[in-house]
C-alpha cells in the first residue's frame, strides 16, 4: 500500500511541527542568557527577542497576540528580568505588528528589515525604561551598541528561522 502525499496524517504532521518548531525555537534561544558570559556593557543582543521578532515577521498567521505573554514570561524568569518586562514589550511588538500587518497590503525583505529595526529600537528603549524605573540611572547612549549590532543580527538571525522553517528540504 502506498502512501498518498499529502494525507490527512500527513498534514496533521506538518500542521504540528509548524505550531511547533517556532515555538521550540524562541524557548531554545531564551536559554542562550544561561550561558556563562560576561560583558562589561549591554553589547549582546537579545537573540530571545531577535528569533520571537523573525518568526513574527516570516509567518504573521502563526501566533495570535496572546502568544507572546507566556513566552515572555518563560523569558523574564530565564534571563532574570523584572517579571513581565519580557511580557508586555513582546506582547506591544505583536499588537504594533498587527497593525502594521492591517495597514500594509505588502512586504519584503528590506520592508521586513524596516520594521524589525523599529521593533528593536522600541524594544530596547522599553528596557531602558523598565531598567529606569527599578532604579538604574544608565544613560541611554550605552544601549546604542547593543541596538546597533541587533539591527545588524537580525538579517542573520532571519536567514536561520527561514532555514529552519524550510527543514527537511523538500525532496
Amino acid at each position: 500500500m502506498s502512501r498518498i502525499a499529502g494525507s490527512t496524517r500527513d498534514v496533521a504532521i506538518w500542521g504540528f511541527r509548524r505550531q511547533t518548531v517556532p515555538i521550540l525555537t524562541t524557548l531554545a534561544a531564551c536559554l542562550i542568557d544561561l550561558l556563562p558570559v560576561v560583558a562589561a556593557a549591554p553589547l549582546i543582543p537579545d537573540f530571545a527577542y531577535l528569533v520571537l521578532l523573525a518568526w513574527r515577521l516570516l509567518r504573521p498567521e502563526l501566533w495570535l497576540a496572546w502568544m507572546a505573554l507566556p513566552l515572555g514570561l518563560f523569558d523574564d524568569l530565564v534571563a532574570g528580568h523584572p517579571l513581565g518586562q519580557s511580557m508586555a514589550l513582546w506582547t506591544l511588538t505583536f499588537l504594533v505588528l498587527d497593525l502594521v500587518d492591517s495597514r500594509v497590503g505588502w512586504r519584503d525583505y528590506w520592508m521586513d528589515w524596516f520594521f524589525a529595526s523599529l521593533a528593536i529600537l522600541g524594544y530596547t528603549a522599553g528596557t531602558w525604561y523598565v531598567a529606569r524605573a527599578m532604579g538604574s540611572r544608565v544613560d541611554p547612549m550605552v544601549l546604542a551598541p547593543q541596538f546597533a549590532l541587533s539591527i545588524f543580527a537580525y538579517p542573520l538571525v532571519a536567514r536561520i528561522v527561514i532555514a529552519l522553517d524550510r527543514w527537511p528540504p523538500a525532496r
